[in-house]
């Protein structure tokens, strides 16, 4: 069992900041052991992964926001935050945190998934 509550969703104006939060926890979550990630999904589309948190501290981005967005976790490992500037309309989605033990599914198909936070970028 592992619970992952997202925060931080909301409206912001193109070129602008904004920053998400995920709070992972349960029994079966292992802070040292899990990677975590940001995917998003926007309407009509397929949900892409966009930014990975290895556990051992490495990270990893898609092209479509390297360079504009970081993702990052607190001392514990057990926070995840998505650091989001020079945001783009096209950035408009709803932003799920995820978490899985295997790296390969952090990438493709995470185990646990967060309920969602809208975050809407207006031009």
């Amino acid at each position: 069992q592992v619970q992952l509550v997202e925060s931080g969703g909301g409206s912001v104006q193109a070129g602008g900041s904004l920053t998400l939060s995920c709070e992972a926890s349960g029994p079966d979550f292992i802070s040292g052991g899990f990677c975590m990630a940001w995917f998003r999904q926007a309407p009509g589309q397929e949900r892409e992964g966009i930014a990975f948190s290895q556990s051992g501290g490495g990270t990893l981005y898609s092209d479509s926001v390297k360079g504009r967005f970081t993702i990052s976790r607190d001392s514990a490992k057990r926070t995840l935050l998505l650091q989001m500037h020079s945001v783009k309309p096209e950035d408009t989605a709803i932003y799920y945190c995820a978490a899985s033990p295997l790296w390969y599914r952090c990438q493709r198909n995470p185990n646990y998934w967060g309920q969602g936070t809208q975050v809407t970028v207006s031009s």
